[in-house]
């Protein structure tokens, strides 16, 4: 223990090397938040200030305080200081930063604070030209995730957990109005960036933007824009388009008859004979309640049926031996197949079968 107490004392030493080593040592005991709470939070302040200290040791500091933030008194002392959350924002929309995919996991983590709510609004610094134009940081963090995939915005980082932090920013009414208005800075809804990346190689990355587009399907009044075509126009805003998003990643490779199949969207019609489900059942899940979502409106139900989701639907509940995803697929055939008069409402779902916003 006077070892330990030791290392924290080293955290704030004048000498690099001394500060690195004792990081270096310090991770191993980022499994237990307590080791970092006395006095006063002292070390979680230190860990703070290293964040901005050369790459290897902030490195470690992000580590420690990714794997401490679970802890209720740390999470809440991250989240409520902006000064920190600034550094944290200044560091991940420099393209040249090593450390910017830890940064995107403790924002991820520091989401499920009501504090962070407050950066859908926040006005900050421009950050480089080639991350974004906006001065608003929301935008600038989903720029850095769209044009950050893969490496291509910084060659350190794929800003992938940056999709959980954006779903859960998508729970609160004001994150979900966010990404279904058009921005000024470059005319594009903010949702229709995320699309995309529903077949995305990431895992981490389809499981957020999956649960990102579900939240906001929660918005009934903008169902006719999620819904339009991107040729469309609503009150001059361009459709989102967002049904072949939602159905790729459930279809496999079978084949329909040629009646089901003339009918479907294009992207759904003659699909590669080696297409492949989204491999994760809770994914798929979560896909199959943003259709049900999508049902609520008689508009809703008619677009589903006239571009035949039923028939995706019946394949999906034939080949995927997953009971939560095999109910899902019941309760959304329930709706389509049934006569508008005894269609169900949303709204007057059971209390068990209700649909929950995610994370």
């Amino acid at each position: 223990m006077a070892e330990l107490s030791q290392l924290l004392e080293f955290l704030h030493h004048g000498n690099t090397q001394i500060r690195q080593l004792a990081c270096d040592h310090l991770v191993g005991h980022s499994s237990d938040p307590a080791v970092f709470k006395k006095p006063q939070l002292v070390p979680v302040q230190d860990l703070k200030l290293l964040v901005r200290d050369y790459p290897p040791i902030a490195k470690n500091a992000l580590t420690i305080l990714i794997n401490i933030s679970h802890d209720t008194e740390i999470f809440e002392n991250l989240a409520a200081d902006d000064a920190f959350v600034e550094t944290l924002l200044k560091k991940i929309t420099n393209p040249k930063e090593q450390t910017a995919d830890e940064i995107a996991m403790l924002l991820s983590n520091l989401a499920k604070s009501d504090h962070m709510e407050k950066l859908i609004n926040l006005e900050r610094a421009l950050p480089a030209k080639a991350v974004s134009t906006s001065p608003y940081a929301l935008d600038q963090l989903l720029d850095c995730f769209v044009k950050g995939a893969d490496g291509t915005l910084n060659k350190h980082a794929n800003f992938d957990y940056l999709a959980y932090f954006l779903a859960d920013l998508s729970k609160h009414k004001v994150g979900r109005d966010y990404f279904l208005s058009r921005r000024d800075y470059d005319g594009v809804v903010p949702i229709s960036k995320l699309t995309v990346f529903t077949e995305h190689e990431s895992h981490v990355r389809r499981r957020g933007v999956a649960s990102t587009i579900k939240n906001v399907a929660f918005e009934v009044d903008k169902h006719p824009l999620l819904l339009a075509e991107d040729t469309e126009t609503l009150d001059g805003v361009p459709g989102v388009n967002i049904l072949p998003y939602i159905l790729l990643p459930l279809a496999g490779s079978e084949e329909f008859s040629e009646e089901e199949s003339a009918n479907m969207l294009p992207d759904l019609q003659l699909l590669p004979p080696d297409k492949a489900r989204d491999s994760d059942n809770d994914i798929l899940v979560t896909h199959l309640e943003t259709l049900l979502l999508l049902t609520t409106t008689k508009e809703g139900r008619d677009k589903l049926r006239k571009v035949q989701v039923y028939p995706l639907i019946r394949e999906t509940h034939m080949h995927v031996a997953d009971e939560g995803v095999r109910e899902a697929c019941d309760r959304l055939v329930q709706v389509l197949m049934r006569d508008e008069d005894g269609a169900p409402k949303i709204e007057e779902l059971d209390e068990d079968e209700k649909i929950e916003e995610i994370f």
